[in-house]
């Protein structure tokens, strides 16, 4: 039986990710890169019951999480990720405009409480870029500056939009083996007797 954690500070966001669809097909996960942040906001829907005039009951339904990570990125991730293409293209130039279109990924990061030394898995299971690409370069600079990416995760085939789970509390070896290079819904959910 694994441990149960009933404390947790995140502190450090590291490990992270990315498993892009190509064709359809989930790729093996790459290293995405080294993070600055990570910061998720669920966008939701209120069903409220009113009674003669005043709210009674209310239920709040998940719809979708937008999330924005910071992070420096290798360059055949930002392209996938942004869709640039060299269709078309002399050898070693590639391009972005109104026909890129980033492939869809799966997102998964580990979150450490450095406190009690418990890290905790994360995982967005149906992702989809959310705006275009960005750039800062400033000359003089200290330090190199982190590229802002956005992305939506949206529900997946279990209507799941986010996944955690703490190394300490997992029994099956296969979830903290596959979780970041072939993350799904299947991998996590419960098989019956």
């Amino acid at each position: 039986m694994a441990n149960t954690v009933t404390e947790f500070d995140s502190v450090t966001i590291t490990n992270a990710s990315v498993q892009f669809f190509d064709g359809g097909t989930q790729q093996e996960g790459t290293k995405f890169g080294c993070l600055g942040d990570l910061e998720a906001e669920t966008e939701s829907t209120e069903i409220v019951k009113k009674c003669e005039g005043i709210e009674v009951k209310k239920i709040t339904k998940p719809q979708k999480s937008e999330v924005k990570v910071t992070a420096h990125i290798p360059v055949q991730v930002a392209r996938d990720y942004f869709g640039l293409t060299k269709e078309g293209l002399k050898p070693g130039v590639w391009a972005y405009g109104s026909m890129s279109k980033g492939k869809r990924f799966v997102f998964t990061a580990d979150v450490i409480d450095e406190f009690e030394d418990i890290t905790k898995m994360i995982a967005f299971a149906n992702c989809a870029n959310a705006t275009g690409l960005k750039m800062k370069i400033e000359n003089g600079a200290d330090e190199v500056a982190l590229l802002e990416l956005e992305f939506t995760a949206l529900p997946d085939q279990n209507r799941m939009i986010y996944y955690e789970a703490f190394i300490a509390e997992i029994d099956d070896d296969s979830v903290k083996e596959q979780w970041h290079k072939k993350f799904t819904p299947e991998l996590v959910k419960a098989t019956l007797p």
